[in-house]
C-alpha cells in the first residue's frame, strides 16, 4: 500500500511571526517546520503501510524558496520520499490553486492508494483543500476521521461529529482528511534524522507539474489589531445573584 501525506510546512508560531508589506505572514528568512497538524496524518500512514506489509509513504508539499525543513522532520519520523513544489509564482496562492498543485503532486508521486491530509492547517484555516484535491483527482472525500482502517479494496472512517461518530466507507483510491489525536505521532529516532538527509525530495514547478498559475492570488488590503478585551459586567451578589446568572445564560440561548 503507498499512502501519500500532504504536508505543510509553516513558520515556527514559538517565533513572533512578521507581516510583509503587502500584509502576508514574513516566510522568507523565517523557520519553518512541519504542521503539528500534519504529522497525525504521517503518523496514521506509517502505521497503515507497516499493518499492510508493504508500501511507502510519499510526502507533497508546496513552499517557497525550496524549504524541506519541514519536510525533513516527516521524513525523519519514516516518510520515504517527498514531491516538493517550490515557485514563486504560487506567491499568496489561494485555496484551490494549492489544492490543483497537490492534486498535481500526487499524480506525480504516482501509485497512490490512499491520501491522508490534516483537516486544515494551522497557519490557513480554510479547511476546504482535502476536498477539493479529492475533487480533482476523481477520488471520494472521507473528512474528519478520527479512526482509518484499510480492507478489502475499502477505507473506513469514525467521521467525528458533535454527537460521536458515524461509521463512512469508500473503494480506494480516496482521500481522507484527519483529526488532530487520530494517532500519537512518533519521535524522530536520532537514526531518522540522519537518514533523513538522504531521502530523495523531487523539487519541481507548477509549470513541471501542467499547472498554470495566473492570477491565483489573493490580496489583503489591510491589517489591523483586535481589540482589545473589556472588561467584563461585574455582580455583587445580594442573594439574587443566580438570577442575573440565568438571565445571562438565556440570552445566550445556553439554557
Amino acid at each position: 500500500m503507498n499512502v501519500v501525506v500532504c504536508v505543510k510546512q509553516i513558520p515556527d508560531p514559538a517565533v513572533p511571526g512578521e507581516l510583509t508589506s503587502d500584509h502576508r505572514l514574513k516566510r522568507d528568512g523565517a523557520k519553518a517546520i512541519l504542521d503539528e497538524s500534519d504529522s497525525y496524518g504521517v503518523e496514521m500512514a506509517l502505521q497503515l503501510v507497516d499493518k499492510a506489509g508493504s508500501g511507502e509513504v510519499i510526502l507533497v508539499s508546496m513552499a517557497p524558496n525550496g524549504e524541506v525543513s519541514g519536510l525533513r522532520q516527516a521524513l525523519a519520523m519514516g516518510a520515504a520520499r517527498a514531491v516538493l513544489v517550490s515557485d514563486d509564482a504560487l506567491a499568496g496562492a489561494d485555496a484551490l490553486t494549492t489544492s490543483k498543485i497537490l492534486a498535481k503532486a500526487v499524480e506525480r508521486a504516482g501509485g497512490a492508494d490512499l491520501v491522508l491530509a490534516a483537516t486544515e492547517s494551522s497557519d490557513g484555516y480554510t479547511g476546504t483543500v482535502p476536498a477539493q484535491v479529492a475533487e480533482l483527482l476523481g477520488w471520494p472525500s472521507l473528512t474528519f476521521a478520527k479512526q482509518v482502517d484499510i480492507a478489502d479494496g475499502k477505507v473506513t472512517i469514525q467521521r467525528q461529529t458533535e454527537a460521536g461518530y458515524d461509521v463512512v466507507e469508500a473503494s480506494l483510491p480516496a482521500v481522507v482528511s484527519v483529526t488532530a489525536g487520530v494517532v500519537e505521532p512518533r519521535y524522530p529516532s536520532f537514526k531518522g534524522i540522519m537518514a533523513a538527509k538522504s531521502k530523495p525530495v523531487d523539487q519541481v514547478t507548477a509549470s513541471d507539474l501542467g499547472v498554470a498559475t495566473g492570477a491565483t492570488g489573493q490580496e489583503i488590503t489591510a491589517v489591523t489589531q483586535a481589540p482589545e478585551r473589556q472588561a467584563g459586567e461585574k455582580i455583587e451578589d445580594d442573594g439574587t445573584g443566580f438570577e442575573r446568572v440565568v438571565a445571562f445564560l438565556e440570552d445566550l440561548k445556553v439554557i
